[in-house]
């Protein structure tokens, strides 16, 4: 019974100079035997997963033993091979069970954690750079955010060596499947300028043409490289093997190359699963086939249908050869598409059905036999004293992979070192988002903290209230640029250089957060802190959610400000105007959510921001949600008196303050709570004083973090007592009284206080799309205005006295 079509064998004479890598000269045959068990140990793996380890709730563990089978000569050829310990990889995330197969030949992962694929502390289903014990670079999974995470690092690279002078890597490499390119942002991203000229780039594509359903249309290589090459990139192919071109070498070996080349995808994956004779049969149709058949004259029918499948993908040689051009390759990125077989070297070769295929135990005791294997050798490595041996421990030590986390730089930056207020100039009426400008301005000035700040915007720095941030650092640019409108008055004056210390991103936001994502991990990929700071209008926050979760899930430490926000931005219409953002802000983890209200807020927001992001273990990146809305200062006034500035900003950064409550004695069947955050404070704090001018008790909270302030009390459930921020806020003997949530936003997303305590409540914001108007006209719409906070207040305080 044929099993496989075998991982062909080349002559052990047949050298490959490895004297920029490594003292050895290594042989094409040992790689072919690296290879070997990096394919039997990643099918071992998801077998055992699925068939072997007891699994308590019977359902499929999963795993893709066909999708990582085509990556194994890739994954060969790199890291036995290719790799310098200043490279960062990217592994296609299907191929994760042979990435971590590869860390256990080279001595980094225990052999115990083989046997723990997809089990909780285990090796994760992809690569995680969070979650496994594998030094993985880029956390891989779907939606093509994997592939792009490299590039923007590269982008990382050039701006921290240009400003920083060195860093612990600089080159980056992606190995994405091909149908992770049907991704669009994989796009979005590719036509960004500066990406565009990357010297330090390389992606590898596993061109299997095979996706979860289909096998994919044949014209689609073709569009792929063309797709490529429009965005400057370098395009190069491993498209045959050595074997097939020594073919299309014979006379009559023209006839095949073109053969293959016009023939569907659907046609030779058939084809090279067939028997010979059938293989020889279908090419003797074929036009020329008289032609075809003399070049295959010396071919067996045995042979036939394994040299058919000789890819270059799967071409060690080829591989190594493509590699190197790439990096011959100085003046932008390349591209190297390595046609692949997808189940290669198993039993489920080519079958368009393979994707989520498992071989049965039958399938796994004969590959096994095979590979001269038993079930107590199974799990083995090489002896160490063999040449494959010997090659795996070098490139373990050569890689420093184990070493990684140690060679990380200790932060040039403490927390200590960022201050907690900017002391900008204050204003008697001013904006968030103006003061967001004002803050920037100070901080450029901070010792240790301001050279490391870098910024970035989708297209929209002035609207966002970069200009003046703009203006005084420059803008960073790959390529010296000609300055045309130099001595004429303007906004902003851009000033692109390398020196810039703000990267303007074209009108696409999953770029935007793509590259603060990066930067918010160049410390760990590259040995240089980062304070990236990202501004975006707050709707187009859900535009780059993806790139924001990817961010996070890797562990980044990044700033984003949303400016301007909700339907406070009135007259720019219902597209413009954002409502679910603040859910986000509470909801996803790993990240802080303010939504400041005066000038000084800001300030403690964004610099609590920036020391978190010095905190590279606890940290949590940092949402500011801000708004063009004009807020009279004078209203904090009473508060700082009350509770002094240090005290109130301990308590704003813990999640929120009492604004104002009625003064003692007090009807506690006529008590309320207004609970209110960022730019609706004015209104809240009208209706509270008319209200309470009515005979009912206030008390008015601006809750400046719902994040902090849930997550603390979430914090205290779990501890089983009430020592939580907002129980400070709520006193004892006010938690009878009913709530009222303002919320420029979606109303559910401060309605979850009222069940901090039991207390009846009634949310009020925005649960439909907005339009044009006056600020006024949208506030009294949608029910937020003060008149409508008194009327639903007076109904609460009501209820209250007939209960």
């Amino acid at each position: 019974m044929t099993i496989a079509r075998e991982i062909p064998t080349t002559d052990a004479t047949d050298p490959i100079d490895t004297a920029d890598t490594i003292a050895t000269t290594v042989s094409i045959s040992i790689l072919q035997n690296i290879e070997r068990r990096l394919l039997w140990l990643s099918t071992l793996m998801i077998h055992h997963a699925n068939n072997v380890r007891p699994n308590p709730d019977k359902t499929k563990v999963g795993g893709h033993q066909a999708s990582a089978a085509s990556s194994v000569s890739i994954l060969t050829a790199l890291y036995f091979h290719f790799l310098k310990p200043t490279d960062r990889v990217l592994v296609k995330p299907h191929a994760a069970p042979a990435f971590h197969a590869a860390m256990y030949l080279m001595g980094v992962l225990p052999r115990s954690y083989l046997t723990r694929l997809r089990e909780f502390g285990g090796i994760q289903s992809y690569p995680s750079r969070t979650k496994d014990v594998s030094p993985v670079d880029f956390s891989g999974g779907s939606m093509g955010l994997g592939p792009v995470a490299p590039t923007f690092a590269a982008l990382v690279q050039q701006y921290a060596e240009a400003h920083f002078g060195h860093t612990t890597a600089n080159r980056f490499i992606a190995i994405s499947g091909d149908a992770e390119l049907d991704e669009g942002n994989i796009w979005e991203a590719l036509i960004e300028e500066e990406l565009q000229r990357l010297p330090n780039t390389i992606w590898i594509v596993d061109l299997n043409r095979q996706s979860l359903d289909r096998i994919t249309p044949g014209v689609r290589a073709a569009k792929l490289k063309k797709l490529f090459a429009d965005c400057e990139w370098r395009v190069l192919e491993a498209k045959y093997g050595h074997d097939l071109q020594a073919v299309f070498a014979c006379p009559g070996g023209e006839a095949l190359r073109q053969c293959i080349d016009d023939m569907s995808n659907e046609e030779y994956q058939h084809l090279i699963r067939s028997d010979g004779a059938t293989v020889r049969e279908a090419l003797a149709r074929r036009p020329y086939g008289q032609d075809i058949l003399r070049c295959l004259r010396d071919v067996s029918d045995a042979q036939l249908p394994t040299l058919l499948g000789n890819l270059g993908g799967h071409d060690l040689r080829l591989l190594i050869d493509q590699l190197r051009e790439a990096e011959r390759t100085t003046d932008r990125p390349s591209v190297i598409f390595a046609y692949t077989i997808k189940g290669y070297g198993l039993p489920i070769y080519g079958d368009p059905a393979n994707h989520a295929a498992l071989l049965s135990a039958e399938r796994i005791n004969e590959l096994r036999a095979s590979l001269g294997l038993t079930e107590a050798t199974q799990w083995d490595g090489f002896d160490p004293d063999s040449p494959e041996g010997r090659l795996c421990a070098e490139r373990g030590q050569f890689l420093r992979l184990k070493e990684r986390a140690r060679d990380i730089p200790p932060t040039p930056v403490r927390a200590a070192d960022v201050p907690d207020e900017l002391n900008a100039t204050a204003m008697p009426i001013v904006s968030t988002q103006e003061a967001f400008g004002r803050a920037m301005m100070r901080l450029a000035d901070v010792p240790k903290v301001g050279a490391r700040i870098v910024t970035s915007s989708a297209d929209v720095s002035v609207s966002t209230n970069l200009g003046g941030w703009i203006n005084k650092v420059g803008t960073f640019t790959l390529r010296e640029a000609t300055d045309y409108e130099a001595g004429r008055a303007r906004i902003l004056n851009w000033q692109l250089g390398r020196a810039g210390q703000h990267i303007e991103m074209g009108i696409a936001e999953m770029n935007l957060f793509s590259l603060i994502g990066q930067m918010g991990m160049a410390h760990e990929l590259m040995g240089q802190l980062l304070f990236p700071i990202g501004t975006v209008y707050d709707p187009f926050v859900c535009r780059g959610l993806d790139a924001i979760i990817y961010g996070l899930y890797s562990g980044a430490k990044f700033i984003f400000v949303a400016t301007p926000s909700g339907v406070t931005l009135a007259a720019e219409g219902g597209a413009h105007q954002s409502s679910v953002t603040p859910s986000l802000g509470i909801e996803l983890p790993e990240l802080d959510y303010y939504e400041p209200t005066f000038a000084i807020e800001v300030e403690w927001a964004l610099c609590e921001a920036l020391k978190q992001c010095c905190d590279r273990q606890q940290g949590r990146s940092s949402y500011l949600r801000l708004s063009t809305k004009p807020i009279e200062q004078a209203l904090l006034e009473p508060v700082m008196a009350r509770l002094g500035k240090d005290e109130l900003r301990r308590q704003f950064l813990a999640g929120g303050y009492v604004v104002h409550r009625s003064p003692a004695p007090h009807d506690p069947q006529s008590a309320l709570h207004i609970v209110t955050t960022g730019v609706m404070l004015p209104e809240a704090l009208e209706a509270a004083h008319y209200l309470e001018s009515e005979g009912a008790s206030v008390n008015l909270i601006n809750l400046t973090s719902p994040r902090r302030a849930y997550d603390d009390w979430h914090a205290a459930q779990q501890r089983g007592d009430d020592a939580h921020h907002l129980a400070m806020l709520i006193p004892a003997d006010a938690r009878r009284a009913p709530i009222l949530t303002v919320h420029d936003a979606a109303p559910h997303a401060l309605a979850w206080v009222g069940s901090v305590f039991g207390q009846k409540t009634r949310a009020l914001g925005v649960n439909k799309f907005g339009q044009s108007g006056y600020r006024a006209d949208l506030y009294r719409y949608f029910h937020i205005d003060a008149e409508s906070i008194i009327r639903h207040g007076f109904a609460l305080v009501d209820e209250s006295l007939r209960s």
